[in-house]
């Protein structure tokens, strides 16, 4: 194997199914080695979990040969690659640490993190438990930020060390970030921190030769493919626009060093589709040079509302 990402060590988080999965085998696929995280858990969290429904395989045991982590890497050892198994928890402190740690000890050096993990607990607002909203920002919006802090840490130290890395962070957003989703609240706010996140990151960390970039992709998965089943529902014939592999190759190009000065970036990936997403920019303005009374703030607002774009619409609205 060899191509764009030859002998670079890459981690990818939640890679036991879905778009993880179809991360770590093009990287593979692309010369990369590997450690394969998946804590082997079910739609909403639970562990150990069942497989969703028809795919095949044994129960999710984590640390069993049966992992989802545990099988991935198998798939890309017996297609010739290089990969390694990690079922730690990355939201917790300790698991984030033994991830970098575990592609350290394994391959002497890091070169990109795709956080990728995730699970959902959808509830509309009214019926949103406290517990479900921590949980789901705790895997992504945490999940995020612990591996990316270990990881910046190894590349500041290399730096500092005078070894600059030519490293790369790609992060998993959503258009549910970016848009809103109805019966999504938590889901979405945890997206939308993930791309605030990125900014910071991708400034802060350019100094020490990272960076960082964010995804929001749209494909098959655990999490879409009973939610959206009439979307999701791969084609009889033809081009598959919704399987997860469509969107891995800009992931590996973004987690290569041919992506050079692309850093602060988010990009809506679906099918074959690339989209360069441009976020918050002032739009009309109105300056008084004085304070408003409420009813002429009201007033200026309704004529700069009147020249401004329309917002997207929320998905599920």
């Amino acid at each position: 194997m060899s191509g764009i990402c030859e002998d670079r060590v890459v981690v990818v988080t939640g890679a036991g199914r879905g778009l993880g999965r179809a991360h770590a085998l093009a990287f593979a696929a692309e010369g990369a080695r590997l450690v394969v995280n998946d804590l082997g858990v079910s739609l909403d969290g639970g562990t150990p979990g069942p497989e969703s429904p028809g795919t095949p395989g044994t129960p999710d045991t984590p640390g069993t040969p049966g992992a989802p982590a545990a099988r991935v890497v198998a798939e890309i050892r017996a297609a010739g690659g290089t990969a390694v198994a990690h079922h730690g928890d990355i939201a917790t402190p300790e698991g984030a640490a033994s991830l970098v740690t575990t592609a350290l000890d394994t391959y002497g050096r890091l070169d990109t993190l795709v956080n990728n993990a995730g699970f959902l607990r959808d509830r509309m607002l009214v019926n949103l438990d406290e517990d479900d909203w921590d949980a789901v920002l705790r895997v992504h919006l945490k999940g995020h930020f612990l591996p990316l802090r270990h990881a910046a840490a190894h590349w500041r130290a290399e730096t500092k060390a005078g070894r600059p890395p030519t490293a790369r962070i790609v992060n998993t957003g959503s258009g549910a970030g970016l848009l809103g989703s109805v019966g999504q609240a938590g889901y979405s706010a945890a997206k939308a921190g993930i791309v605030a996140l990125t900014l910071v990151a991708a400034a802060e960390l350019a100094r020490y030769g990272v960076q960082v970039n964010a995804i929001a992709p749209a494909a098959r998965t655990r999490m879409t493919e009973r939610a959206f089943a009439t979307a999701m529902a791969a084609p009889a014939t033809g081009f598959d626009a919704m399987a997860p592999e469509n969107v891995s190759p800009l992931v590996v190009w973004l987690g290569s060093a041919a992506s050079d000065g692309v850093t602060g970036r988010v990009f809506e990936a679906e099918g074959g589709r690339i989209t360069v997403m441009e976020g918050w920019r002032p739009g009309p303005t109105a300056d008084k040079g004085a304070r408003r009374s409420p009813a002429e703030a009201g007033e200026t607002v309704l004529k700069l509302l009147a020249r401004a774009e329309p917002p997207g619409a929320v998905y599920g609205a």
